[in-house]
């Protein structure tokens, strides 16, 4: 007969922590926004050549995801990066709520989107991995080359049925005001994008995109304990002892890192400067990090800026590597993982020679002259499935015509943008709790694996 455990096993219920520990003390989600292998692989030949490697390449651990949203087999950026943030398939358009369906915010006086139309019933908030840190205390931030409202950064702090309810996404950002979101606690810690009209009130001449309610969330922030910075300047002097919040545009994204103004800080800096704000919490710490540029360029059909910031999100990782080596070497209590949320069009064309500049037309590994198609033209080694650049009858394409920063690749059909690609994306992950992230997974699993590796 086998003992009764009964006993041993209510004493052991009795002293547990209310939650597991688990391997990770800090986590750093990065992610890519649209970059899928074509993407990763194009990025890699642009800048280490066709035997190299990105930094994040080299990682350990290496996953496949599965991205198709709740109601759709393409996902957009919203409902991708909130099954990473919650665990759960939602609805395209859907900012981290379950069940919710998608109502688009009517135009105020101004001809602004600010009016939240979602109402009553729509869907429930479903709580994100950077909500439940601040819920165990941990310090928390999110960073973007992006508007601080758009999709990918939204889906970390707050919960809208719809992706442009930017003006409702920002409310719920700001501690104590109307809106706020309450699951924040005493606030995001570290926040750093673009789009600063979305905190500030409007001014048919200085600011006519901004909000219609005459609120200057700026100054809210401020008058919370916030350092707040506008360029980045204003970043590198901000103290490490206060929260910090880094709006580096007054009415848009920031730029791509090809044509970055000197006034804007780089993906790497943000990153840097974001570690050494949030690391000094003895709880540890969640940061997500988005390269969210990438997509942009790629709904533009311009291939060489998507690489260059690629590249420049990779940069940022391996700014995080060495950060976060020095304090905490073998990133024993610190994971690190970097993906996409979706996948584009763009794919590779014809059979170049190795060496070939991966945005140059395609030279024949045969005999280096330009290769041709059926009608006799020449034509780039990366093309794009669809969007704007699609021609009746195609025309002779010169290196100097498709290595100019501003050329469109060309697309087998005709769309005034082009599209997000269904196809699955790559996971890389290091440190504390990496060994987890194998196999082909469901993106929503990388929720899951995260709150693992977290102990919650």
């Amino acid at each position: 007969m086998k003992p009764n455990r009964l006993p041993a096993l209510l004493l052991a219920a009795a002293i547990a922590p209310a939650y597991a520990a688990g391997p990770a003390k800090n986590i750093i989600f990065f992610l890519g926004d649209g970059m899928g292998p074509t993407t990763i692989t194009a990025a890699r030949i642009y800048k280490y050549k066709e035997e190299g490697l990105l930094n994040f390449e080299k990682f350990e651990r290496t996953a496949r995801l599965k991205t198709y949203s709740n109601d759709a087999q393409t996902t957009d950026s919203a409902p991708s990066m909130g099954a990473y943030m919650t665990g759960i398939k939602i609805n395209n358009d859907v900012i981290s709520m379950a069940g919710a369906k998608p109502v688009s915010p009517a135009k105020d006086a101004n001809g602004n989107a600010t009016i939240d139309r979602c109402g009553e019933g729509n869907g429930r908030a479903a709580p994100t991995i950077l909500e439940l840190a601040k819920a165990r205390g941990k310090a928390v931030g999110a960073i973007t080359t992006t508007e601080l409202t758009h999709a990918t950064p939204a889906s970390t702090f707050s919960h809208v049925c719809d992706r442009d309810a930017a003006y409702s996404i920002a409310a719920q950002v700001v501690p104590g005001g109307a809106g706020y979101n309450a699951a924040l606690k005493d606030g995001v810690d570290v926040l750093m994008g673009g789009g600063r009209n979305h905190f500030t009130p409007y001014d048919k001449e200085r600011n006519p995109k901004g909000r219609a309610d005459g609120r200057d969330m700026m100054a809210e922030f401020a008058a919370r304990g916030y350092s707040v910075a506008l360029d980045r300047n204003g970043m590198i002097g901000a103290p490490l002892a206060r929260k910090f919040v880094g709006i580096y545009s007054a009415d848009t994204h920031l730029d791509y890192e090809l044509t970055r103004r000197p006034e804007q800080p780089s993906l790497s800096e943000m990153t840097r400067k974001a570690i050494d704000l949030l690391a000094h919490d003895p709880d540890g710490f969640f940061l997500m990090v988005e390269g969210g540029k990438i997509d942009h360029a790629l709904h533009g059909s311009n291939a060489k800026n998507a690489l260059v910031d690629a590249v420049a999100m990779d940069d940022a990782v391996q700014a995080a590597v060495d950060k976060m080596q020095a304090i905490d070497p073998g990133l024993k209590n610190t994971l690190i993982v970097v993906t996409a949320d979706h996948d584009h069009t763009l794919t590779f064309n014809g059979y170049a020679r190795r060496g070939n500049p991966i945005l140059d037309i395609v030279r024949s590994y045969h005999d280096g002259q330009p290769a041709r198609d059926a009608d006799g033209k020449t034509y780039t080694t990366l093309v794009f499935g669809n969007g704007p650049n699609r021609k009746g009858e195609r025309v002779e394409l010169t290196s100097e015509q498709v290595l100019a920063d501003d050329y469109k690749q060309e697309a087998g059909v005709r769309f005034t943008g082009e599209t997000h690609g269904g196809g699955d994306v790559k996971l890389f992950a290091t440190g504390a709790g990496s060994q987890a992230f194998k196999g082909t997974m469901e993106n929503t699993r990388v929720f899951h694996l995260m709150k693992a590796a977290f102990g919650f």
